[in-house]
């Protein structure tokens, strides 16, 4: 199982109606994306100074998934908007290992 992690930190500006609906296109994708095993995401609630605004978490069986996964149409769409309302995102990818 592979595990793909995005760490956002939105541009200032950003209003809440724009996270609110980069929320419910997230939400749809493991509907239209086969390939998603779990998928969890949400906004930062400590909001420290070094923390970042939103997180995502998801899991996929392999490296081919995730592959398919982010040239999916509908992943690009959702990664549109995540560029257009982040000044910084990080991502990591790590296999879980039993």
């Amino acid at each position: 199982m592979l595990k793909h992690v995005v760490f956002m930190k939105f541009k200032e500006g950003v209003t809440d109606s724009q996270i609110t609906d980069l929320e419910k296109s997230l939400a749809a994708l493991p509907g239209a994306i086969e390939e998603i095993r779990e998928f969890q995401f949400g906004r930062d609630v400590i909001r420290s100074e070094r923390s970042y605004d939103f997180a995502l978490v998801s899991a996929f069986d392999d490296l081919e998934a995730l592959e398919r996964y982010q040239v999916h149409p509908e992943h690009q769409k959702v990664v549109s908007k995540v560029r257009a309302a982040s000044e910084n995102i990080l991502a990591v990818d790590f296999e879980i290992r039993a």
